[in-house]
């Protein structure tokens, strides 16, 4: 799908014709609206492309007519009836004429720029919207970080009342997506360095503070992935010890209670031999069954004392 959009009176418009200082944007495009683009603005086809991989790295692509800037952006897609967090490209082709941004769906990084809903923003105004983009992205991962430590509470709350294997792969879900989350951050940081470094794009005073911002607020997101990450780990492993615990007392309990019922098992089986009478105490005694269940308790209950003495139980 291919939308242009242009800022006209400070206010913008979507309009059906590539003007001059317009705002293309591009959402899971087809190979005919990429070539159709491509030869518009004599862009590498390629470089188009790029962005509907979503395993393709972030990186700066500095060419004779345009640039393009590979970051990743947070995304969520469903599994299993579940919001799972990830992270997809979004590609910027800054050209001479036009901004061109490329995207596999739509988020809500491009949509706050597409119904007005950013200050400040021109389409013909290149260098800053390319920083008012990296600041939604800086924002929209430390929105998605929130969330992911509220689920964590959530289900760190369940495990208390009943370890199960569900809440524990949910966990795992998440500390993937804090890895990814991570990893997309690290190499957008190393893009917003180049990206100041080149001498192709213009550097405007009054960006200034608007540059200061991107860089928190990415930064901020990276430390708050790590922290996130390591106190989601270390729960983990901490739960993951709790149920190894739990199931060494279940074990020790069954075994001891084992030990403890084999010893009427044992009294009954040695009286149940197939030897003479003679041969085997209280045979003949008129309370022989009683004596033999007794002494068969007793013991019973010596053992259970012994091992409530040593906290087996």
């Amino acid at each position: 799908m291919i939308q242009i959009f242009k800022t006209e009176d400070g206010v913008i418009h979507q309009t059906d014709e590539r003007q001059n200082g317009a705002w293309i944007a591009l959402t899971n495009p087809t190979a005919t609206e990429i070539l159709e683009i491509s030869d518009a603005y004599q862009i590498d086809p390629d470089h188009l492309r790029a962005p509907m991989d979503e395993e393709e790295r972030s990186r700066i692509e500095v060419e004779e007519d345009y640039i393009l800037i590979l970051v990743d952006i947070p995304s969520t897609e469903e599994r299993s009836g579940k919001d799972r967090y990830i992270t997809i490209p979004l590609g910027i082709v800054m050209a001479n004429d036009v901004i061109i941004t490329v995207c596999l769906e739509e988020t809500s990084i491009l949509s706050v720029f597409m119904d007005g809903r950013v200050r400040d923003f021109h389409t013909f105004m290149k260098t800053r919207f390319i920083l008012q983009i990296l600041y939604k992205n800086a924002s929209l991962y430390l929105q998605y970080l929130r969330v992911i430590d509220k689920k964590s509470e959530v289900i760190e709350q369940k495990l208390h009342q009943s370890q199960r294997n569900q809440e524990l792969i949910e966990l795992q879900e998440l500390e993937k997506s804090l890895l990814y989350f991570t990893t997309s951050l690290r190499s957008n940081e190393v893009v917003l360095e180049k990206l100041m470094k080149s001498e192709r794009i213009k550097k405007y005073p009054e960006d200034t503070d608007l540059l200061e911002d991107v860089i928190i607020e990415n930064k901020q997101a990276i430390e708050m992935a790590n922290i996130y990450s390591g106190v989601l780990g270390g729960t983990m492993d901490l739960f993951a010890s709790v149920i190894s615990n739990n199931l060494n007392i279940v074990m020790k309990f069954l075994a001891t209670i084992t030990i403890v019922m084999s010893i009427p098992t044992m009294v009954a089986s040695f009286y149940g031999m197939n030897v003479t009478l003679s041969g085997m105490p209280f045979a003949t005694h008129p309370h022989g069954f009683s004596i033999v269940l007794g002494f068969a308790i007793v013991l019973s209950l010596i053992v259970t004392w012994i091992f409530l003495k040593k906290d087996l139980f």
